[in-house]
């Protein structure tokens, strides 16, 4: 028995008698029991009533296939495969096995926890249980590596398009890859290539991952924030957020595919955290002042020498102090 679909059940607020619950689930009431504690170890208030049994005190944002597929446009819910899981070691992983095994459609994974998840360059990615947003897309490109310049940008620029649209007021974009609010990190990007599945057609991963209710993260070593701190007025639902991002990453990518990445420069500059401070490229020489980036999406910094291009893979930038 999954403690999700225990959470379900008592997701009206009502009481519910163990022995209802173990009935529904198939289950003693013992497995009940166990998973009552199980949840509330993971911080979700649930009342243990003498006598008459369970009650859900606290909001659960429960992941939900159909949900989900309810905020997308009819003709996009048929041309994707969704598969929304309880726990998965990181949903690009779950994409790239989805690929594999030739998935027909464009795969979509979305997890309510990862035990392995991964960030930039190999770092570990916070993934507690029920907080946040894991969702990973499979996008095939035609033109082979070259037309992918400039891509994790577009991608950015397509989240904060969603955010936006749900409320987020000051969505900012750090280079190459995050996503940030005024108090700090909300989110980031991980875009995976998979190589060429025949001349010319490539497939990627693409990774997107968002604080949504979480309220603590412990060994993060940077500020970070989160939907529900930013905006405690809107009632977040991570399936309405999901959708929302689908949708924009459905908009975004067939506009890059045939323009390019110039029609996004201009979003992604009004955006951009680093314009005009004091910068460094941390493991080079270079300093300056950030200036935006370039028609390929490579970073910009105004030194004493004239304009130096930062390109996504060698070095990352840092504000001077």
């Amino acid at each position: 028995m999954k403690s999700k679909a225990l959470l379900e059940l008592l997701s009206d607020g009502q009481v519910h008698s163990g022995e209802f619950l173990a009935a529904r689930l198939g289950v003693s009431r013992t497995a009940i029991w166990k998973q009552i504690r199980r949840a509330m170890d993971e911080g979700i208030e649930i009342a243990t009533i003498r006598g008459r049994g369970y009650q859900l005190v606290s909001r659960v944002d429960l992941l939900d296939r159909d949900s989900v597929l309810q905020c997308l446009d009819p003709w996009r819910r048929e041309a994707l495969s969704l598969n929304v899981l309880d726990e998965v070691d990181s949903t690009n992983a779950e994409v790239i096995r989805q690929v594999a095994a030739g998935a027909g459609k464009m795969p979509v994974a979305i997890a309510d926890c990862q035990t392995a998840g991964r960030g930039r360059r190999g770092r570990v990615w916070q993934s507690p249980r029920g907080e946040n947003l894991y969702l990973s897309m499979g996008l095939t490109f035609h033109g082979g590596f070259g037309v992918l310049d400039g891509l994790s940008l577009v991608l950015g620029v397509a989240v904060a398009n969603a955010l936006e649209q749900l409320g987020v007021p000051e969505v900012g974009l750090k280079w190459p890859n995050d996503i940030f609010l005024p108090d700090g990190k909300l989110g980031g990007i991980l875009v995976e290539l998979q190589g060429e599945l025949e001349e010319g057609v490539v497939q990627v991963i693409a990774g997107i991952g968002l604080n949504v209710h979480m309220s603590r993260a412990e060994g993060v070593d940077q500020p970070w924030s989160s939907l529900a701190r930013t905006c405690p007025e809107i009632v977040w639902s991570r399936n309405q957020i999901a959708g929302a991002i689908i949708e924009a990453v459905l908009d975004a990518v067939p506009i890059f595919s045939d323009l390019g990445f110039g029609d996004f420069r201009e979003p992604w500059q009004r955006r951009d955290i680093f314009m005009g401070k004091p910068l460094q490229a941390r493991g080079g020489d270079v300093e300056g002042v950030g200036c935006g980036i370039d028609d390929n999406g490579n970073y910009q910094i105004r030194t004493a020498d004239g304009i130096v291009p930062v390109r996504a893979g060698e070095i990352s930038l840092r504000v001077m102090q």
